[in-house]
């Protein structure tokens, strides 16, 4: 059963159980509420949506990270996580997203709340995105890798980039072979732009579906959920 399978029928199930998503949500297994209020461009249920959404469990996993030589698992990290999956040699969506989420990592640096926060961008070309390419992509990007709240993850294989990305993340992704893009002279992806904001108690307070999120808007979401979780 793939993850989007299982996602709607174990959440299904759950609230046909305790009644409502907020109970499923609540104390009875440990996770809590969200902080920020339901999002108004929020179309469907969250159970209706084929990647993590507003108000569910954001899956745990472990990518290495090559930059810094460990082996990074989402369970172990209590702080307020900002995840999104890219791939570096992208000529538009991802220079944009990268790009924004950058602006985002300043802002919480200048507030003070980037202890609080973890950037986590996640390559889905594990073949070509290295550790000296993404360390280059980094600067290219203005990421401050300084400041200590950004990695950089690799997937040791690419089953295993689809298997975090595609299947647990929803950031769907197809490979194009070279000689049939446009844009590259190799290989080439089409893929979602979705970005991920998570409380520390491991609960999705936003899936941000564009390869433009407003640096503002989501720098506002993050601030909220920082001040209310510390």
């Amino acid at each position: 059963m793939d993850r989007r399978t299982y996602l709607a029928a174990s959440i299904g199930t759950a609230v046909a159980s305790a009644g409502c998503l907020t109970s499923v949500l609540g104390d009875s297994d440990g996770q809590s509420e969200p902080v920020l209020d339901r999002p108004a461009d929020q179309q469907y249920d969250s159970e209706d949506i084929p990647y993590p959404a507003y108000g569910q469990a954001f899956p745990d996993f472990s990518v290495p990270d090559p930059l810094a030589g460990e082996t990074v698992s989402t369970a172990d990290l209590g702080e307020t996580l900002v995840v999104t999956g890219f791939f570096a040699t992208c000529p538009v969506e991802c220079v944009r997203l990268i790009g924004q989420l950058a602006g985002v990592q300043q802002g919480t640096v200048e507030k003070g709340i980037d202890g609080d926060v973890t950037f986590l961008a996640i390559t889905f070309d594990p073949a070509r995105d290295d550790a000296e390419t993404l360390r280059e992509y980094g600067q290219q990007m203005n990421v401050d890798m300084d400041a200590g709240n950004w990695r950089f993850l690799r997937p040791e294989s690419e089953d295993r980039a689809k298997a975090v990305v595609d299947e647990k993340l929803g950031i769907t992704f197809d490979r194009i072979g070279a000689g049939e893009s446009e844009r590259l002279p190799g290989y080439d992806f089409r893929h979602l732009s979705l970005t991920f904001l998570r409380n520390p108690d491991g609960v999705v307070e936003r899936a941000y579906r564009t390869d433009s999120p407003d640096h503002e808007r989501v720098l506002s979401d993050v601030e909220t959920v920082v001040d209310a979780t510390t």
